[in-house]
């Protein structure tokens, strides 16, 4: 068969295919269509309604989260109000879901139950805010370290410190993570973590005292 014939029978089964396919085609033509009208009405319609609808509920348990006798308040809800658990369950991807979680986890770990605190806290999803995401971090190393996993506990607290610079979260999870370090032994990772504190945060909190961590820490390198 010369070329041209070839050529020629290509053409004619490319136009039979789409000859024959043309419903198909338009059907899925059609079908992205739906789809993306379904996304835009999820994202700009259906999350937003749910947000408005979670955040109108959650301020009760805000009010409860901060008195520990209402703690179970504010996690499990009341007659009127749902707690955190349950805006967090049924009103996933949206930002008062994304809260609760944070809420659930700091009340977890004032409660003692740690392993629900890591659960919690592991679903929050960073934020972009300097203070709500590395204290999510934070309270993770809080959660591990209490639970003796002291490997996770040190990679949150570097986290959490790294994650926004600033004389309030950052000396205060590099405090937590000298003191993880010298729980371990590893004494010069210890001091580093308080020079940290004395060298970039001279005057946060945490570094009123930190000379004593140096030198206690610094005693111990061999």
């Amino acid at each position: 068969m010369s070329t041209t014939e070839k050529e020629v029978n290509q053409n004619v089964r490319k136009g039979s295919f789409l000859e024959e396919n043309s419903k198909s085609l338009l059907f899925i033509a059609g079908a992205v269509v739906v789809l993306i009208a379904i996304f835009f009405w999820y994202q700009n319609v259906y999350l937003k309604g749910r947000a408005e609808e979670a955040s109108a509920k959650m301020y009760k348990a805000e009010q409860y989260v901060g008195v520990d006798s209402l703690a179970n308040k504010a996690i499990n809800g009341d007659s009127g109000y749902p707690g955190f658990e349950k805006i967090a369950d049924e009103y996933n991807n949206t930002k008062s879901a994304n809260l609760a979680n944070l809420y659930l986890g700091g009340i977890y770990l004032r409660k003692g139950e740690y392993k629900k605190a890591t659960e919690a806290l592991g679903k929050y999803a960073e934020t972009g805010s300097p203070v709500a995401d590395p204290l999510a971090l934070g309270m993770l190393g809080d959660a591990y370290s209490e639970l003796k996993d002291y490997k996770q506990a040190i990679t949150y607290y570097k986290k959490a410190a790294d994650k926004s610079s600033n004389k309030f979260t950052s000396p205060l999870f590099l405090k937590k993570l000298g003191l993880v370090y010298e729980n371990q032994k590893d004494f010069a990772s210890a001091e580093e973590a308080y020079t940290k504190i004395k060298t970039q945060y001279p005057s946060s909190q945490e570094a009123a005292m930190i000379d004593e961590y140096i030198a206690r820490a610094s005693a111990q390198v061999k």
